[in-house]
């Protein structure tokens, strides 16, 4: 395996009950909390009664920031940035799925700087310095409670783009699978097919010698595939939703990563969609991915042998090593559809009049990708594949 230094300051109270050790984790009395969060599901399901209990039982007034959206917006950054710097915010507080606290991490950081916050996205400035703040998840997914990337789109530009920074680390992370119970069925999906595509993502890569990290991967996501079609007939069992949401956050806290050069490319060309599109994530992913396996296979044929044989339980017998990796790819694709994920862009009414758009939005930054690095015809071809 590679050389690596791994670090994660994230302190993570996992469990039921766990909001109670929210008050440990506040500021002194007196400072002031900005509440960060999305459509108000929060205060359909009561946490953000109980939150707003918490925080006025320490002594902390509370600014909001709502209606962060699924894609969250430079603007909505700019909006909470500029409430910390007006208010001398102390904590943020992201209450939320994973676009509350992308949109979160992005706010600590802009409260910080004084130019553009969309600096900071395309590193046309350095992120110095950072507010601290902290997250109760509601929904299984991103992993952005347990890491330091963040996804940013600037609807008026069409761009999407992930950034990260080690002062953007969330200093603590609420995690309560009953939090979960209210995520619709959809989300539910969008979010099991992000969480496995993490975790492909990392598992992809050339490195030798890293059994322990592929078994870590492979376990990942054989339990999301064992566990997915149970939670979706079942979405407020307790044990289901505590296993997908510990899936979520170790697919993604650096832990099945350490001493690997994982691909990302996949990703990349998804945020080129939604920044067109707008579409779920998830769903994106659902679609593009076993296109971009198809796409590099001769690059790794027998690590998609691997894949297909440990995770999907494929038979090698009497096959060649092609044939095998073209089964897996298959069983991913016929899984993610039997979980009602959507497998073309044309369920989201997307056809070929945008590709070039996308696909120079992909490149903007060069060849892309570690597997293998693609160039915009490579792109083209994932996207043809995927209408």
């Amino acid at each position: 395996m590679n050389n690596f230094t791994f670090h994660n300051p994230t302190q993570l109270h996992f469990g039921k009950g766990s909001l109670s050790l929210l008050q440990n984790e506040l500021p002194a009395a007196g400072e002031a909390v900005l509440l960060v969060y999305g459509g108000g599901s929060i205060k359909r399901s009561g946490l953000y009664d109980q939150i707003l209990g918490i925080l006025k039982e320490n002594g902390n007034p509370v600014h909001e920031l709502s209606g962060v959206e699924p894609n969250p917006r430079i603007t909505t950054v700019a909006k909470g940035a500029n409430i910390c710097k007006k208010e001398n915010i102390r904590l943020i507080l992201a209450a939320g799925g994973g676009s509350v606290i992308d949109c979160t991490k992005a706010i600590a950081a802009a409260a910080k700087y004084d130019g553009d916050p969309w600096d900071l996205i395309t590193h046309k400035a350095p992120v110095q310095d950072a507010l601290p703040f902290g997250a109760i998840l509601t929904l299984a997914a991103t992993g952005s409670e347990m890491n330091s990337g963040s996804v940013i789109t600037n609807w008026e530009t069409k761009e999407k783009y992930g950034w990260g920074s080690p002062l953007v680390f969330p200093v603590f992370s609420i995690l309560d699978p009953e939090f979960t119970y209210t995520v619709p069925r959809d989300q539910t999906i969008y979010g099991m097919v992000d969480i496995m595509s993490h975790v492909i993502e990392s598992y992809f890569n050339h490195t030798s010698n890293a059994p322990v990290q592929d078994a870590f991967c492979e376990a990942l996501l054989r339990t999301v595939i064992e566990t997915a079609p149970k939670l979706l007939n079942d979405l407020t069992n307790y044990e289901l939703r505590e296993t997908i949401l510990y899936c979520g956050t170790m697919a993604l806290n650096g832990m099945v990563s350490m001493g690997t050069e994982g691909d990302w490319a996949t990703h990349n060309i998804e945020h080129a969609v939604s920044a067109v599109y707008d579409i779920p994530h998830g769903g994106g992913l659902a679609i593009l991915f076993p296109n971009w396996m198809e796409q590099v296979l001769d690059s790794g044929v027998s690590r998609f042998k691997q894949f297909a044989v440990n995770v999907f339980g494929v038979s090698a017998e009497g096959k060649s090593d092609r044939e095998v990796a073209l089964e897996g790819i298959k069983a991913l694709r016929t899984f993610w559809t039997s979980i009602e994920a959507p497998s073309r862009l044309a369920d989201y009414d997307i056809d070929d009049s945008q590709l070039d758009v996308m696909a120079d939005k992909a490149m903007v930054y060069g060849p892309f990708g570690n597997f293998q690095k693609l160039n915009r015809e490579d792109v083209l071809a994932i996207y043809r594949r995927s209408l």
